[in-house]
């Protein structure tokens, strides 16, 4: 790789990176266009590559829609759930140890992204859909334990059983 390859590179990261901060963008299309017009042109396979390492993903934007969101403490504060936690969980249920937790449309992934950011021990991990999450507890962990964390983290009073 020779030098000026590394300075479109870092250039074009730069560009990326305020583009995403200072617009609305909801598809890697969009951004490419925008990038095109001041002058700056790559291949769909290249800016994928570039998202991924500037860790900017697409994520709900707290009004209904998608658009791409720089990672926290990257020159924005990304919260991606509304100030009333109570109504990102809006039912779960137990399933042979696993449990499913339903959400408005939109909010499974900012829940389950604040569910992995509170690190949990008693919380191996998540996936998260639309409206639902998949979340495993770590072995021997009970159902009560589980719901405890849940309600800590959420600032939940009651959790609705499905």
């Amino acid at each position: 790789m020779n030098k000026n390859t590394n300075i479109n590179r870092a250039s074009r990261l730069a560009l990326i990176e305020k583009l995403v901060r200072e617009n609305v963008i909801v598809s890697q299309e969009e951004l490419l266009m925008m990038m095109e017009g001041t002058g700056m042109k790559c291949t769909q396979a290249t800016l994928s590559r570039d998202l991924r390492q500037l860790g900017i993903s697409r994520g709900f934007d707290g009004s209904g829609g998608y658009r791409y969101l720089l990672p926290s403490g990257r020159g924005e504060t990304v919260e991606v759930l509304p100030d009333t936690s109570t109504a990102a969980i809006t039912g779960i249920t137990w399933a042979r140890g696993l449990l499913l937790i339903s959400t408005p449309p939109g909010f499974a992934s900012a829940v389950a992204i604040r569910i992995d950011r509170a690190g949990r021990y008693e919380i191996a991990g998540t996936v998260a859909g639309d409206d639902t999450i998949l979340l495993i507890p770590r072995d021997n962990i009970s159902n009560e334990a589980v719901e405890e964390c849940l309600s800590t983290i959420f600032e939940l009073r009651t959790i609705t059983k499905s």
